[in-house]
């Protein structure tokens, strides 16, 4: 029986060692397309279909420019790696131009106002998101080999991009970092005991090391406090704490913060490289810890430092 054009592209996509998230969009954006065009093969369109498809995203949906052109690399990825048909006319399609936005920024006092109003199992994730400049999934997917407390250090391993990265881990959050590690455990020696579940892992290790699941370097430092399916092998094991539920809590603790700004995990991230450049860092070593391939994505935050934009001081300020 011939395999079902999803089906190639999503074991494609695996043997590509895409994130599960990319699969998931990938094949959402692909069934769409297909869809669209009333289910018609993506083998005998072309450059007018896919045009079409992206225009209607924009026009009909409203939808970001972010979003088009994951659509776009969607039915890129299946024309070029799973039909390996080379359309010329793919170059050609225009993608959305994204808009320059300045990020949010909180100061120092907001910052810690908002971490005051969390819940108390949220406040060392988000104290690294916010000291260590990570990423929400980055801090979430930390294990307890990452954290290197002689250093101060932490080691992200595949991040965005696939790169691993070090990183600063604050003196204030060690003794917490130590606690939790300790309660990771105890989960981690439950799971061991009852043979049941043990951490995921990367890659084929459970199969060549069977055991590994349970071994304490490899237990994340904030598991999920329940065993759950993994979505693709279907196996039980000891996921981490999901990001939504960190999200959630910092949005609700911003409200009660009584802060104004659209606050996200991510804002903890932008705050991080701010502060460090109006400390003084030096830009290339602020790049180094946020994992940035290029220096000019960096740069977004030297429009934000100092006082007001730029820096400047407002001329009707000077009037007597």
């Amino acid at each position: 029986m011939p395999e079902k054009l999803l089906d190639r592209m999503r074991r494609i996509i695996r043997l590509k060692h895409y994130s599960l998230r990319t699969e998931k969009a990938y094949l959402h954006w692909v069934k769409r397309y297909i869809l669209y065009h009333g289910k018609r093969h993506p083998e005998i369109m072309g450059a007018t279909e896919v045009t079409s498809f992206l225009s209607s995203l924009a026009i009909d949906r409203y939808c970001a420019p972010a979003t088009q052109n994951q659509a776009l690399n969607a039915i890129l990825f299946l024309y070029r790696n799973v039909l390996e048909i080379d359309l010329p006319w793919l170059d050609e399609v225009i993608r959305a131009k994204r808009s320059a936005k300045i990020p949010v920024i909180l100061s120092v006092s907001e910052v810690q106002t908002v971490i005051s109003h969390l819940p108390a199992q949220y406040v060392l994730i988000v104290k690294l998101l916010y000291g260590s400049g990570l990423r929400i999934s980055e801090a979430a997917r930390l294990r307890v080999k990452d954290v290197d407390f002689n250093r101060r250090s932490l080691l992200v391993r595949d991040g965005k991009g696939a790169k691993d990265r070090v990183t600063v881990l604050a003196d204030v959050c060690i003794p917490a970092m130590r606690d939790q590690i300790e309660r990771s455990l105890v989960i981690a020696a439950e799971d061991r005991r009852t043979r049941r579940g043990g951490v995921l892992l990367p890659y084929a290790l459970a199969r060549k090391y069977p055991n590994a699941r349970f071994e304490e370097g490899w237990q994340y430092i904030f598991p999920a406090r329940n065993l759950s399916k993994e979505p693709r092998t279907g196996e039980l094991a000891r996921h981490h704490i999901f990001n939504s539920s960190v999200q959630r809590a910092v949005k609700a603790a911003a409200v009660r913060a009584g802060i104004r700004k659209p606050v996200t995990c991510h804002v903890f991230r932008h705050s991080f490289a701010t502060h460090l450049l109006e400390s003084g860092s030096d830009i290339r070593t602020i790049q180094k810890l946020l994992g940035h391939a290029d220096v000019r994505t960096t740069m977004i935050y030297t429009h934000v430092v100092e006082r007001g934009a730029l820096g400047a001081c407002s001329p009707l300020d000077r009037i007597d």
